[in-house]
C-alpha cells in the first residue's frame, strides 16, 4: 500500500489540459490518465480512482460535447469545480529555432485558438487527436520542422522547449472542470453552487413556468442548457447551476415550484463555488 493522499482520473495522457487541472487542484493526488471519458468516470465507480476532473465548458468554444449526457447518468456526484487558464505555447525539439519550423501539430480546438499566431509564423496546420499527444509525437518523431501546440507541462514531461509562449488568440480563454466523486459532498451552507438535470412536463409554457420559482425567488440561475435524451427530438433534458444551497428557503421554493412542472428532476451535485467566480465579478 502507498501512503497516497488519493488518485484522480482524467481523460486523456500526461501533460494534457485535464492533467494539469489535476495537478493545479490537488496537487498531492496521483494522477491516472484515461483514454475517455467514459474510461475516467468508470475508474472512480470501480475504485481506482477517488476523484475524477472533467471539463464541462470553455469560455470560447462552448460546452464540452457528450459531458453533460455522461455526467446523469454516471452514478457519480459533483463535489468542486475548477477554473484553468488555457495558455498555449509553441513546443519544439531542444536547440530548434521558430525559423526552423513549418507544421504545427495540435487538437483541431487549440489550431483554432492560435489562427493570428499560425498566419503570422506562415505555420501550417495539423490535426492530432489531443493536445499532449501530439507533444509526445514531436518528441519521439525528433523532427524540428514540426512543433506542437500545447501546455507548458507537456514540454517538462515530453523533453521539449517552449519556442513562444501564451499565443492563443484570446487572452481569457478558460475552461471549467467539474470535479466527480462517487459519494455528494457535504456543501457549507453560503457561497455553493447546486447543479441538476430536469425534463418539464407535457403542458403549455412548462419551461416558461419552471423557471418563475427561480426569478420570483431571488435565485440565480448561471447556467441553463438544454440537449436531446438518447437522440430523440421529442425528449429534452435541461442542465442547470443555481447559486445557493437546496436548504436555503428561496432556493428551497424554487426546486419545489420546479418539481411541479417536471417530470424527472436530479441533483447531482451541491458544491463550492471556484474563487474565480469572484474575480470575475470584481472585474479581474
Amino acid at each position: 500500500m502507498t501512503d497516497r493522499r488519493g488518485r484522480i482520473s482524467f481523460q486523456g495522457v500526461p501533460g494534457a489540459y485535464s492533467h494539469q487541472a489535476c495537478a493545479e487542484a490537488f496537487p498531492d493526488f496521483e494522477d491516472l490518465p484515461c483514454n475517455t471519458f467514459e474510461g475516467a468516470i468508470a475508474a472512480v465507480k470501480e475504485g481506482r480512482a477517488d476523484l475524477a476532473m472533467l471539463p464541462v465548458e470553455n469560455s470560447t468554444y462552448g460546452r464540452v460535447a457528450d459531458i453533460h449526457q455522461l455526467l446523469p447518468e454516471s452514478g457519480l456526484y459533483i463535489v468542486g469545480e475548477h477554473f484553468l487558464r488555457v495558455h498555449i505555447n509553441l513546443l519544439a525539439l531542444p536547440g530548434t529555432q521558430l525559423a526552423d519550423v513549418r507544421t504545427a501539430m495540435s487538437h483541431t480546438v487549440l489550431l483554432g485558438q492560435c489562427r493570428g499566431f499560425l498566419q503570422e509564423h506562415k505555420l501550417s496546420r495539423r490535426v492530432a487527436a489531443d493536445t499532449a499527444g501530439a507533444a509526445q509525437a514531436v518528441a519521439e518523431k525528433r523532427d524540428p520542422a514540426v512543433a506542437a501546440l500545447a501546455s507548458e507541462l507537456a514540454a517538462k514531461i515530453y523533453g521539449l522547449e517552449v519556442l513562444a509562449r501564451h499565443i492563443e488568440d484570446h487572452a481569457n480563454n478558460t475552461t471549467r472542470f467539474l470535479v466527480m466523486s462517487p459519494k455528494p459532498a457535504e456543501a457549507p451552507r453560503g457561497d455553493v453552487l447546486t447543479t441538476f438535470v430536469f425534463r418539464v412536463r407535457n403542458i403549455p409554457a412548462a419551461l416558461y413556468k419552471a423557471m418563475g420559482g427561480f426569478a420570483t425567488n431571488g435565485v440565480n440561475m448561471t447556467k441553463l442548457e438544454s440537449y436531446m435524451v438518447n437522440g430523440h427530438f421529442t425528449a429534452t433534458q435541461f442542465y442547470a447551476d443555481i447559486e445557493g444551497h437546496p436548504e436555503d428557503p428561496p432556493v428551497q421554493r424554487a426546486l419545489e415550484e420546479l418539481a411541479f412542472f417536471t417530470d424527472h428532476l436530479q441533483i447531482i451535485g451541491v458544491y463550492p463555488a471556484h474563487p474565480f467566480r469572484h474575480e470575475q465579478r470584481n472585474g479581474h
